[in-house]
């Protein structure tokens, strides 16, 4: 199974271009779903943010987080955000690795796993292939403005804080330009799924894999055909995960 990571600037698309792959069929693990999923009350990390922030990140007369207040609290201090990263992180993580584990048993060929921070998370080392969802500098400042009500100050503000979009598309083994029309967008979407999508025989193979890897488990110690079976079953495995089969 193909693993492609997604990403983006803020405000240059990258959700178009998630629910575009979706249309085509593709399953997307979507990180920003599991981030607000991971601080619903009785969450780990919701009880971790509370220990650390407060309950004044809290909604007034509730015990849902507030996470544009939490959002504010972090955005100008890096200690805090470090501290915010840390107690959400490794939960996120651990969900994604779940879902993405679904999809291969499921038999999909292929994923894409929807990451904000992706390369900054390291998450990008995890998968096959990686897309960049880009514009041009001063349309993400008018479509921020637009989407979000800020002012050019603002906005400028939000997007210098993240990394270089220019960055961003350097390490991307494929850039999607979303200067244009959503139906442009989308016709490039099928593109790369079309130049990627690995044959049924490959993902075949990879769903019988874990097959073999128990198979050969008995045979380990008694064989040298035991021994070498189980590496390549193992290393089909993580391949396909990794997307490299």
């Amino acid at each position: 199974m193909l693993v492609i990571g997604l990403t983006g600037g803020i405000a240059t698309g990258k959700s178009t271009a998630s629910r575009a792959f979706q249309a085509q069929g593709v399953p997307v693990v979507d990180a920003d779903a599991i981030a607000h999923k991971i601080l619903e009350p009785g969450e780990v990390s919701y009880r971790l943010v509370l220990k650390h922030f407060g309950e004044e990140v809290l909604q007034p007369g509730s015990e849902a987080i507030d996470r544009g207040k939490l959002g504010s609290i972090i955005f100008n201090d890096g200690k805090k955000r470090q501290l915010l990263n840390q107690c959400t992180h490794p939960y996120v993580r651990r969900r994604i690795l779940y879902q993405v584990l679904k999809c291969f048993v499921q038999g999909h060929s292929v994923c894409v796993v929807d990451v904000p921070l992706l390369f900054e998370s390291g998450l990008h080392k995890f998968c096959g292939k990686t897309v960049v969802v880009s514009c041009g500098g001063e349309q993400q400042i008018s479509r921020l403005m637009a989407r979000n009500g800020f002012t050019r100050q603002e906005a400028e503000a939000r997007a210098s804080a993240q990394m270089p979009l220019a960055d961003k598309e350097r390490r991307a083994t494929r850039v999607l330009d979303n200067s244009g029309s959503v139906s442009g967008l989308e016709d490039q979407v099928r593109d790369v799924l079309a130049e990627w999508t690995p044959s049924v025989l490959r993902t075949f193979g990879a769903l019988l894999a874990p097959v073999g890897l128990v198979a050969s488990l008995p045979f380990v110690q008694s064989s040298v055909f035991g021994l070498g079976a189980l590496c390549a079953c193992t290393a089909w495995i993580a391949g396909s995960i990794a997307g490299l089969y």
